[in-house]
Parts: C-alpha cells; structure tokens; sequence
C-alpha cells in the first residue's frame, strides 16, 4: 500500500487528463446511480480534495443524505484508470462556491472550463450552482501499460 504522498500527484495528473468520470452514488435502498461529471482535484502535498461544480437536484440531495459517499471512476481509450472513492460534502455558502467556480475558471487545460457556459449558472451564487467537495478514502491509479503491456505499477492508497 502506498502512502498518499505517493499516489495524490500520479491521481490527479491522470484524473485532469481524462476530465471526465463516472460518478456514482447509492440510494436509501442501497441501489446505485451513476452519472458523468468533471471534478477537479487539488493536491497541497499532505491533503487531496475534489470539488464538483454542480446542480444539487433532488436526487443528488436525497443520494447524499442517505450515504453521503461518491465513487469517481476515470478511464481512458488508452487503458488508463484511476478511482477515488470518496466522502461528499455539499458546500452552498457563498465563499466555497466562488472558490470551486474560480478554480474552474482558472483551472488548467483540460479540466479547467467556464462555469458560466452551463445554463442558469451565471456566476457563483447562481441558485442552481453548488459545490460538492470530495474527501478520499481511497485512490487507485492504473496506467495503461500495467493491462496492455505487463509493465509499470498499480498505485493503490486508502486512509
């Protein structure tokens, strides 16, 4: 098992290359749902966090509410995977909205994009705009090479 110093970095490089995951969340039955969305990750050398710009429907809330965990799943045409499995949060005060919505804004190709794009969400405080902030428990990271080739490293993490 490797320790977080040594998988975030790899994670969040394959996971702003990709851009777009698979996230699922369980209902109060215990039934999965699955959706695509565009985290973005942000590493400072000891913590990892994922926030999502996101419209918080009410199928959203109530999955949340019930368990509040999310399961990203990033793969690529080349093999590439990696997964966080993660503890969700939704952040709806003014100050984490614009947060998310600057680090889009300003985030770095290909993950970065403008918010305001998306339909009724005109700026931060939009009221169909929230935040959801992803917590890992644990990351898997899988280049490509490792199924195709028998070569490199699965780099797995988990708290």
């Amino acid at each position: 098992m490797n320790k977080l110093t040594d998988i975030a970095p790899a994670f969040v490089a394959m996971a702003h290359q990709i851009v777009w995951c698979s996230a699922a969340t369980v209902d109060a039955q215990g039934r999965p749902r699955s959706r695509v969305l565009h985290p973005i990750w942000q590493w400072d050398g000891a913590n990892l966090t994922g926030w999502i710009a996101t419209g918080p429907t009410p199928l959203k809330r109530a999955h949340l509410a019930a368990n509040p965990y999310l399961s990203c799943n990033y793969w690529s045409p080349t093999q590439d995977t990696c997964v966080a499995e993660c503890e969700a949060q939704w952040a709806f005060d003014d100050d984490t909205r614009q947060m998310v919505w600057d680090a889009f804004v300003n985030g770095p190709a290909p993950v970065g994009y403008d918010p305001a794009m998306i339909p009724g969400w005109d700026n931060a405080r939009s009221e169909g705009f929230a935040a959801l902030k992803l917590m890992p428990w644990r990351l898997r990271v899988m280049p490509g090479e490792v199924l195709l080739q028998g070569t490199g490293e699965v780099l797995t993490w988990q708290s």
